[in-house]
Protein backbone atom coordinates (compact mmCIF):
# COMPACT_ATOMS: atom_id res chain seq x y z
CA UNK A 1 0.00 0.00 0.00
CA UNK A 2 1.18 3.44 -0.99
CA UNK A 3 0.69 6.90 0.41
CA UNK A 4 -0.03 9.87 -1.48
CA UNK A 5 0.84 13.23 -0.11
CA UNK A 6 -1.86 15.63 0.31
CA UNK A 7 -1.15 19.00 -2.70
CA UNK A 8 1.28 21.53 -1.48
CA UNK A 9 -0.59 24.86 0.05
CA UNK A 10 1.10 26.27 -3.52
CA UNK A 11 -1.26 24.45 -6.07
CA UNK A 12 -4.79 24.98 -3.86
CA UNK A 13 -6.84 28.10 -4.44
CA UNK A 14 -7.88 29.07 -1.48
CA UNK A 15 -10.76 31.68 -1.03
CA UNK A 16 -11.60 33.78 1.99
CA UNK A 17 -15.24 34.06 2.98
CA UNK A 18 -15.20 37.36 1.09
CA UNK A 19 -14.09 36.30 -1.86
CA UNK A 20 -16.47 33.59 -2.06
CA UNK A 21 -19.01 35.58 -1.38
CA UNK A 22 -18.44 38.38 -3.69
CA UNK A 23 -17.45 35.75 -6.88
CA UNK A 24 -21.19 34.23 -5.84
CA UNK A 25 -23.32 37.24 -6.18
CA UNK A 26 -20.98 37.95 -9.07
CA UNK A 27 -21.91 34.98 -10.76
CA UNK A 28 -25.84 35.37 -9.87
CA UNK A 29 -26.19 39.11 -10.94
CA UNK A 30 -24.60 38.76 -14.70
CA UNK A 31 -26.24 35.37 -15.66
CA UNK A 32 -29.50 36.08 -14.55
CA UNK A 33 -30.95 38.49 -16.22
CA UNK A 34 -33.96 40.85 -14.49
CA UNK A 35 -37.19 38.79 -14.51
CA UNK A 36 -40.89 39.04 -12.97
CA UNK A 37 -41.73 36.97 -9.68
CA UNK A 38 -44.70 36.96 -8.50
CA UNK A 39 -45.53 36.16 -4.60
CA UNK A 40 -46.83 36.67 -0.98
CA UNK A 41 -45.33 39.34 0.86
CA UNK A 42 -44.49 38.39 4.73
CA UNK A 43 -42.17 39.92 7.10
CA UNK A 44 -42.75 43.39 5.74
CA UNK A 45 -39.94 45.74 6.96
CA UNK A 46 -40.34 49.84 6.45
CA UNK A 47 -36.92 51.23 8.73
CA UNK A 48 -36.33 54.69 8.06
CA UNK A 49 -34.07 54.81 6.06
CA UNK A 50 -36.70 54.93 3.34
CA UNK A 51 -35.75 51.18 1.54
CA UNK A 52 -38.35 47.80 1.84
CA UNK A 53 -37.13 44.69 3.49
CA UNK A 54 -39.62 41.55 3.13
CA UNK A 55 -39.89 38.21 1.85
CA UNK A 56 -41.47 36.85 -0.86
CA UNK A 57 -43.08 33.44 -0.70
CA UNK A 58 -45.61 30.87 -2.25
CA UNK A 59 -46.73 27.65 -0.56
CA UNK A 60 -43.31 25.85 -1.39
CA UNK A 61 -40.87 28.00 -0.99
CA UNK A 62 -39.28 32.24 0.34
CA UNK A 63 -36.68 34.52 -0.97
CA UNK A 64 -35.27 37.51 1.00
CA UNK A 65 -36.33 40.64 -0.78
CA UNK A 66 -35.14 44.30 -0.86
CA UNK A 67 -36.39 47.64 -2.42
CA UNK A 68 -34.64 50.72 -2.20
CA UNK A 69 -36.01 54.00 -1.27
CA UNK A 70 -35.20 55.46 -5.21
CA UNK A 71 -37.53 52.57 -6.75
CA UNK A 72 -40.40 51.99 -3.98
CA UNK A 73 -41.07 55.70 -3.97
CA UNK A 74 -43.07 55.27 -7.67
CA UNK A 75 -45.15 52.32 -5.93
CA UNK A 76 -48.82 53.76 -5.76
CA UNK A 77 -49.70 51.31 -2.64
CA UNK A 78 -48.31 50.62 0.77
CA UNK A 79 -47.10 46.73 0.80
CA UNK A 80 -49.22 44.57 3.17
CA UNK A 81 -48.69 41.62 4.97
CA UNK A 82 -50.05 38.93 3.38
CA UNK A 83 -50.48 41.31 -0.04
CA UNK A 84 -49.92 38.93 -3.55
CA UNK A 85 -47.88 41.24 -5.52
CA UNK A 86 -45.67 41.15 -8.68
CA UNK A 87 -41.70 42.34 -8.62
CA UNK A 88 -39.47 43.10 -11.70
CA UNK A 89 -36.14 42.07 -10.24
CA UNK A 90 -32.87 40.99 -10.51
CA UNK A 91 -31.02 37.86 -7.94
CA UNK A 92 -27.99 39.13 -6.02
CA UNK A 93 -26.58 38.02 -2.68
CA UNK A 94 -25.96 40.31 0.31
CA UNK A 95 -21.97 39.60 1.10
CA UNK A 96 -22.38 40.68 4.65
CA UNK A 97 -24.31 37.42 5.52
CA UNK A 98 -23.94 35.47 2.58
CA UNK A 99 -27.72 35.35 2.15
CA UNK A 100 -29.25 34.90 -1.48
CA UNK A 101 -31.88 37.25 -1.97
CA UNK A 102 -33.40 39.44 -5.24
CA UNK A 103 -33.52 43.50 -5.23
CA UNK A 104 -36.60 44.83 -6.34
CA UNK A 105 -36.81 47.23 -9.64
CA UNK A 106 -40.74 47.30 -9.82
CA UNK A 107 -43.78 46.35 -7.43
CA UNK A 108 -47.58 46.27 -8.30
CA UNK A 109 -50.70 43.92 -7.06
CA UNK A 110 -50.67 40.99 -8.82
CA UNK A 111 -53.48 40.17 -11.58
CA UNK A 112 -56.76 41.76 -12.81
CA UNK A 113 -58.06 41.92 -9.23
CA UNK A 114 -56.61 44.79 -7.92
CA UNK A 115 -57.94 46.74 -11.33
CA UNK A 116 -61.04 45.13 -11.31
CA UNK A 117 -61.48 46.04 -6.99
CA UNK A 118 -60.60 49.65 -8.07
CA UNK A 119 -62.91 49.97 -10.34
CA UNK A 120 -65.72 48.63 -8.28
CA UNK A 121 -64.30 51.22 -5.49
CA UNK A 122 -64.84 54.09 -7.46
CA UNK A 123 -68.44 52.99 -9.15
CA UNK A 124 -70.05 52.85 -5.67
CA UNK A 125 -68.37 55.95 -4.57
CA UNK A 126 -69.51 58.08 -7.06
CA UNK A 127 -72.97 56.26 -7.54
CA UNK A 128 -73.29 57.13 -3.65
CA UNK A 129 -72.47 60.96 -4.94
CA UNK A 130 -75.28 60.92 -7.33
CA UNK A 131 -72.52 61.08 -9.90
CA UNK A 132 -74.56 58.18 -12.52
CA UNK A 133 -78.34 60.00 -11.98
CA UNK A 134 -80.49 60.75 -15.07
CA UNK A 135 -81.55 63.99 -13.60
CA UNK A 136 -77.70 65.27 -14.09
CA UNK A 137 -77.98 63.89 -17.70
CA UNK A 138 -77.64 66.71 -20.62
CA UNK A 139 -79.88 66.44 -23.61
CA UNK A 140 -77.83 66.43 -27.64
CA UNK A 141 -78.88 68.58 -29.60
CA UNK A 142 -80.65 67.48 -32.33
CA UNK A 143 -78.74 69.09 -35.43
CA UNK A 144 -75.12 69.48 -33.47
CA UNK A 145 -72.96 72.81 -35.03
CA UNK A 146 -70.16 71.76 -33.96
CA UNK A 147 -68.80 68.21 -32.72
CA UNK A 148 -65.59 68.11 -30.66
CA UNK A 149 -63.89 64.25 -30.72
CA UNK A 150 -61.65 63.71 -27.93
CA UNK A 151 -59.32 60.88 -29.08
CA UNK A 152 -56.07 60.00 -30.24
CA UNK A 153 -55.52 61.05 -33.99
CA UNK A 154 -54.04 58.00 -34.68
CA UNK A 155 -56.14 55.67 -33.63
CA UNK A 156 -58.96 53.05 -35.93
CA UNK A 157 -61.19 54.87 -33.76
CA UNK A 158 -61.12 58.43 -35.20
CA UNK A 159 -61.36 56.85 -38.41
CA UNK A 160 -64.51 54.96 -37.74
CA UNK A 161 -65.84 57.99 -36.30
CA UNK A 162 -64.58 60.22 -39.36
CA UNK A 163 -66.07 58.11 -41.50
CA UNK A 164 -69.97 57.57 -40.00
CA UNK A 165 -70.01 61.80 -39.89
CA UNK A 166 -69.06 62.40 -43.47
CA UNK A 167 -71.44 59.29 -44.25
CA UNK A 168 -74.01 60.55 -42.25
CA UNK A 169 -74.20 64.37 -42.41
CA UNK A 170 -71.01 66.04 -43.85
CA UNK A 171 -71.79 69.43 -43.11
CA UNK A 172 -71.38 69.16 -39.84
CA UNK A 173 -67.75 70.55 -38.45
CA UNK A 174 -65.40 68.22 -36.80
CA UNK A 175 -62.80 69.47 -34.44
CA UNK A 176 -60.48 66.56 -33.07
CA UNK A 177 -58.62 67.36 -29.88
CA UNK A 178 -55.74 64.89 -29.97
CA UNK A 179 -54.88 63.58 -26.13
CA UNK A 180 -53.06 59.84 -25.05
CA UNK A 181 -55.96 57.21 -24.89
CA UNK A 182 -53.80 54.90 -22.17
CA UNK A 183 -50.89 55.50 -20.02
CA UNK A 184 -50.31 57.29 -17.05
CA UNK A 185 -50.18 60.49 -18.92
CA UNK A 186 -53.78 59.80 -20.76
CA UNK A 187 -55.86 60.52 -17.57
CA UNK A 188 -54.41 64.33 -17.24
CA UNK A 189 -55.01 65.02 -21.09
CA UNK A 190 -58.15 64.15 -21.26
CA UNK A 191 -59.13 66.47 -18.21
CA UNK A 192 -57.23 69.17 -20.21
CA UNK A 193 -58.76 68.54 -23.20
CA UNK A 194 -62.50 68.82 -21.75
CA UNK A 195 -62.14 71.84 -19.93
CA UNK A 196 -60.74 73.56 -23.09
CA UNK A 197 -63.46 72.11 -24.97
CA UNK A 198 -65.99 74.05 -22.70
CA UNK A 199 -63.58 77.42 -22.55
CA UNK A 200 -63.03 77.75 -26.02
CA UNK A 201 -66.82 77.84 -26.83
CA UNK A 202 -66.39 76.58 -30.47
CA UNK A 203 -68.47 73.32 -29.84
CA UNK A 204 -72.15 71.96 -28.49
CA UNK A 205 -71.37 68.25 -27.95
CA UNK A 206 -68.08 65.98 -27.46
CA UNK A 207 -67.27 62.86 -28.14
CA UNK A 208 -64.73 60.98 -25.56
CA UNK A 209 -63.83 57.66 -27.78
CA UNK A 210 -61.18 55.38 -28.09
CA UNK A 211 -61.21 51.03 -29.67
CA UNK A 212 -61.45 48.47 -27.55
CA UNK A 213 -58.75 46.82 -25.73
CA UNK A 214 -57.74 45.44 -21.91
CA UNK A 215 -58.75 46.54 -18.55
CA UNK A 216 -55.36 47.78 -17.84
CA UNK A 217 -55.75 49.65 -21.55
CA UNK A 218 -58.89 51.26 -21.15
CA UNK A 219 -57.71 52.42 -17.60
CA UNK A 220 -57.72 55.77 -18.03
CA UNK A 221 -61.35 56.08 -18.66
CA UNK A 222 -61.91 54.51 -14.87
CA UNK A 223 -59.63 57.81 -13.47
CA UNK A 224 -61.49 59.41 -11.09
CA UNK A 225 -60.70 63.05 -12.10
CA UNK A 226 -62.18 62.16 -15.72
CA UNK A 227 -64.94 60.93 -14.25
CA UNK A 228 -65.28 64.39 -12.45
CA UNK A 229 -64.58 66.11 -15.49
CA UNK A 230 -67.25 64.78 -17.37
CA UNK A 231 -69.88 65.65 -14.74
CA UNK A 232 -68.68 69.27 -14.59
CA UNK A 233 -68.94 69.66 -18.14
CA UNK A 234 -71.08 72.33 -19.52
CA UNK A 235 -70.92 70.58 -22.85
CA UNK A 236 -72.94 66.89 -23.25
CA UNK A 237 -70.44 64.23 -23.87
CA UNK A 238 -71.06 61.16 -25.44
CA UNK A 239 -69.13 58.28 -24.30
CA UNK A 240 -67.88 55.65 -26.74
CA UNK A 241 -65.27 53.95 -25.22
CA UNK A 242 -64.13 50.02 -26.32
CA UNK A 243 -66.73 47.59 -27.47
CA UNK A 244 -70.31 46.52 -26.54
CA UNK A 245 -68.95 44.92 -23.83
CA UNK A 246 -66.64 46.93 -22.14
CA UNK A 247 -67.98 49.12 -19.78
CA UNK A 248 -66.00 51.98 -18.18
CA UNK A 249 -66.36 54.83 -15.15
CA UNK A 250 -66.57 57.43 -17.71
CA UNK A 251 -69.48 55.37 -19.69
CA UNK A 252 -71.65 55.97 -16.35
CA UNK A 253 -71.00 59.82 -15.85
CA UNK A 254 -71.13 60.46 -19.56
CA UNK A 255 -74.98 62.17 -20.73
CA UNK A 256 -75.12 59.16 -23.32
CA UNK A 257 -73.22 55.88 -23.23
CA UNK A 258 -72.90 54.28 -27.10
CA UNK A 259 -70.89 50.69 -27.59
CA UNK A 260 -68.95 51.18 -29.92
CA UNK A 261 -66.88 54.43 -31.59
CA UNK A 262 -68.73 53.96 -34.71
CA UNK A 263 -72.24 53.74 -32.30
CA UNK A 264 -71.29 57.37 -31.08
CA UNK A 265 -71.02 58.59 -34.30
CA UNK A 266 -74.45 56.92 -35.16
CA UNK A 267 -75.97 58.93 -32.17
CA UNK A 268 -74.79 61.87 -32.70
CA UNK A 269 -75.92 63.30 -35.89
CA UNK A 270 -79.47 62.54 -37.80
CA UNK A 271 -79.19 60.84 -41.23
CA UNK A 272 -78.71 63.86 -44.05
CA UNK A 273 -80.48 62.11 -46.70
CA UNK A 274 -83.55 62.17 -44.79
CA UNK A 275 -82.90 65.44 -44.21
CA UNK A 276 -82.45 66.18 -48.12
CA UNK A 277 -85.43 64.50 -48.29
CA UNK A 278 -87.55 66.81 -46.39
CA UNK A 279 -86.13 69.96 -48.26
CA UNK A 280 -87.33 68.07 -51.11
CA UNK A 281 -90.49 67.69 -49.54
CA UNK A 282 -91.00 71.16 -48.28
CA UNK A 283 -90.22 72.23 -52.21
CA UNK A 284 -92.88 70.35 -53.56
CA UNK A 285 -95.26 71.80 -50.66
CA UNK A 286 -94.53 75.59 -51.72
CA UNK A 287 -94.67 74.57 -55.31
CA UNK A 288 -98.17 73.03 -54.58
CA UNK A 289 -99.04 75.90 -52.03
CA UNK A 290 -98.10 78.47 -55.08
CA UNK A 291 -100.10 76.83 -57.26
CA UNK A 292 -103.18 76.85 -55.59
CA UNK A 293 -102.77 80.28 -54.35
CA UNK A 294 -102.25 80.73 -58.20
CA UNK A 295 -105.72 79.18 -58.70
CA UNK A 296 -107.42 80.53 -56.36
CA UNK A 297 -106.23 84.41 -58.02
CA UNK A 298 -107.34 83.17 -61.22
CA UNK A 299 -111.02 81.49 -59.84
CA UNK A 300 -111.46 85.18 -58.46
CA UNK A 301 -110.71 86.86 -61.40
CA UNK A 302 -113.06 85.02 -63.24
CA UNK A 303 -115.80 85.87 -60.51
CA UNK A 304 -115.20 89.40 -60.73
CA UNK A 305 -114.79 89.34 -64.76
CA UNK A 306 -118.51 87.90 -64.31
CA UNK A 307 -119.82 90.49 -61.75
CA UNK A 308 -118.06 93.24 -63.31
CA UNK A 309 -119.20 93.25 -67.39
CA UNK A 310 -119.22 97.11 -67.72
CA UNK A 311 -117.86 99.57 -68.24
CA UNK A 312 -115.74 96.75 -70.76
CA UNK A 313 -112.56 99.12 -70.36
CA UNK A 314 -111.92 99.18 -67.38
CA UNK A 315 -112.48 95.78 -66.94
CA UNK A 316 -109.89 94.83 -69.41
CA UNK A 317 -107.58 96.91 -68.16
CA UNK A 318 -108.00 94.94 -64.87
CA UNK A 319 -107.89 92.24 -66.73
CA UNK A 320 -104.50 92.91 -67.92
CA UNK A 321 -103.49 94.23 -65.02
CA UNK A 322 -104.27 90.89 -63.42
CA UNK A 323 -102.46 88.97 -66.07
CA UNK A 324 -99.21 90.94 -65.17
CA UNK A 325 -99.79 90.19 -61.34
CA UNK A 326 -99.57 86.82 -62.11
CA UNK A 327 -97.04 86.82 -64.86
CA UNK A 328 -95.03 88.17 -61.83
CA UNK A 329 -96.62 86.50 -59.57
CA UNK A 330 -94.68 83.24 -61.08
CA UNK A 331 -91.64 84.85 -62.07
CA UNK A 332 -91.10 85.34 -58.61
CA UNK A 333 -91.93 81.77 -57.71
CA UNK A 334 -89.15 80.52 -60.20
CA UNK A 335 -86.50 83.12 -58.57
CA UNK A 336 -87.64 81.62 -55.18
CA UNK A 337 -87.13 78.01 -56.15
CA UNK A 338 -83.81 79.06 -58.09
CA UNK A 339 -82.94 80.50 -55.17
CA UNK A 340 -83.33 77.52 -52.40
CA UNK A 341 -81.70 75.39 -55.26
CA UNK A 342 -78.97 77.64 -55.44
CA UNK A 343 -78.87 77.96 -51.74
CA UNK A 344 -78.41 74.09 -51.68
CA UNK A 345 -75.59 73.87 -53.97
CA UNK A 346 -73.73 77.05 -51.99
CA UNK A 347 -73.97 74.51 -48.65
CA UNK A 348 -72.80 71.28 -50.31
CA UNK A 349 -69.84 73.37 -51.80
CA UNK A 350 -69.25 74.63 -48.27
CA UNK A 351 -69.52 70.85 -47.15
CA UNK A 352 -66.85 69.87 -49.46
CA UNK A 353 -64.57 72.95 -48.62
CA UNK A 354 -65.16 71.64 -45.17
CA UNK A 355 -63.92 67.96 -45.68
CA UNK A 356 -61.86 66.43 -42.37
CA UNK A 357 -59.44 65.55 -44.90
CA UNK A 358 -57.92 68.68 -45.60
CA UNK A 359 -57.71 69.31 -41.59
CA UNK A 360 -56.33 66.06 -41.30
CA UNK A 361 -53.23 66.71 -44.14
CA UNK A 362 -52.25 70.23 -42.36
CA UNK A 363 -52.12 68.07 -38.76
CA UNK A 364 -50.41 65.73 -40.47
CA UNK A 365 -47.75 68.22 -41.53
CA UNK A 366 -47.64 69.47 -38.50
CA UNK A 367 -46.66 66.50 -37.04
CA UNK A 368 -43.79 65.77 -39.14
CA UNK A 369 -42.42 69.56 -38.95
CA UNK A 370 -42.37 68.75 -35.01
CA UNK A 371 -40.66 65.44 -35.53
CA UNK A 372 -38.00 67.24 -37.10
CA UNK A 373 -37.12 69.69 -34.73
CA UNK A 374 -37.72 67.27 -31.78
CA UNK A 375 -34.87 64.88 -33.79
CA UNK A 376 -32.51 67.95 -34.14
CA UNK A 377 -33.41 68.80 -30.21
CA UNK A 378 -32.02 65.32 -29.00
CA UNK A 379 -29.26 65.27 -31.33
CA UNK A 380 -27.99 68.27 -29.92
CA UNK A 381 -28.85 67.35 -26.32
CA UNK A 382 -27.00 63.73 -26.94
CA UNK A 383 -24.01 65.92 -27.89
CA UNK A 384 -24.15 68.00 -24.76
CA UNK A 385 -24.30 65.27 -22.51
CA UNK A 386 -21.40 63.31 -24.36
CA UNK A 387 -18.98 66.23 -23.89
CA UNK A 388 -19.65 66.98 -20.28
CA UNK A 389 -19.73 62.76 -19.66
CA UNK A 390 -15.73 62.98 -20.93
CA UNK A 391 -15.16 66.03 -18.71
CA UNK A 392 -16.70 64.74 -15.66
CA UNK A 393 -14.37 61.17 -16.36
CA UNK A 394 -11.55 63.52 -16.92
CA UNK A 395 -12.45 65.02 -13.60
CA UNK A 396 -12.66 61.90 -11.72
CA UNK A 397 -9.48 59.76 -13.25
CA UNK A 398 -7.73 63.26 -11.70
CA UNK A 399 -9.46 63.00 -8.45
CA UNK A 400 -9.45 58.91 -8.46
CA UNK A 401 -7.53 57.43 -4.85
CA UNK A 402 -6.43 55.02 -7.13
CA UNK A 403 -4.22 57.52 -9.15
CA UNK A 404 -2.51 57.76 -5.31
CA UNK A 405 -2.44 53.85 -4.73
CA UNK A 406 -0.11 53.58 -8.07
CA UNK A 407 2.34 56.18 -6.56
CA UNK A 408 3.13 53.32 -3.71
CA UNK A 409 0.75 54.63 -1.28
CA UNK A 410 -2.14 52.06 0.21
CA UNK A 411 -5.40 52.18 1.89
CA UNK A 412 -5.31 50.56 5.27
CA UNK A 413 -8.94 49.26 6.82
CA UNK A 414 -9.92 47.45 9.29
CA UNK A 415 -11.36 44.16 8.41
CA UNK A 416 -14.08 44.06 10.82
CA UNK A 417 -15.86 47.48 10.58
CA UNK A 418 -14.47 48.46 7.51
CA UNK A 419 -13.36 51.40 8.54
CA UNK A 420 -10.40 53.52 7.13
CA UNK A 421 -7.11 53.44 9.93
CA UNK A 422 -5.58 57.09 10.04
CA UNK A 423 -3.89 56.80 13.11
CA UNK A 424 -1.48 53.70 14.89
CA UNK A 425 -4.39 54.40 18.38
CA UNK A 426 -7.19 52.40 15.99
CA UNK A 427 -5.21 49.40 16.54
CA UNK A 428 -3.93 47.15 18.87
CA UNK A 429 -1.37 44.16 18.65
CA UNK A 430 -3.47 41.15 17.64
CA UNK A 431 -5.87 42.98 15.13
CA UNK A 432 -6.51 42.49 11.83
CA UNK A 433 -5.91 44.69 9.30
CA UNK A 434 -6.35 45.55 5.39
CA UNK A 435 -3.60 46.84 3.00
CA UNK A 436 -5.29 47.93 -0.25
CA UNK A 437 -2.57 48.22 -2.63
CA UNK A 438 -2.85 49.64 -6.53
CA UNK A 439 -3.13 46.03 -7.14
CA UNK A 440 -4.35 43.49 -4.89
CA UNK A 441 -5.44 43.49 -1.32
CA UNK A 442 -3.23 42.09 2.03
CA UNK A 443 -4.56 41.07 4.85
CA UNK A 444 -2.33 41.81 8.10
CA UNK A 445 -2.23 40.97 11.39
CA UNK A 446 -0.62 43.56 13.97
CA UNK A 447 2.64 42.50 16.32
CA UNK A 448 3.27 45.68 17.30
CA UNK A 449 1.99 49.51 17.54
CA UNK A 450 4.40 52.61 17.51
CA UNK A 451 2.97 55.79 18.64
CA UNK A 452 3.43 58.93 16.47
CA UNK A 453 5.16 59.92 19.27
Amino acid sequence: MTNTLPPTTTEREIFSVSQLNRQARQLLETHLPLLWVEGELSNVSTPSSGHWYFTLKDEQAQVRCCMFRNRNMLVRFKPQQGQHVLLRARVSLYEGRGDYQIIAEHMEEAGSGALQRAFDELKHKLSQEGLFNEAHKKALPPLPKHIGVITSPTGAAIRDVLSVLERRFPGIPVTVIPVAVQGKESAPQIVKAIDLANRCGLFDVLLLTRGGGSMEDLWSFNEEIVARAIFNSELPIVSGVGHEVDFTIADFVADLRAPTPSAAAELLVPDGDDWLDKFIGFEVLLEEAMLRRLQQWQKHLHNLRQRLRHPRERLEQQAQRLDNLELRLKNHIHKLLANYKNQLIQLRLRQQAHHPQIRLTQLSERIKNAQTRLHTAQYRLIDRKKQALGESVRMLNTLSPLSTLERGYALVTDTQTRKVITDSDQVIPGSEISTRLAHGELICRVEEVRNAN
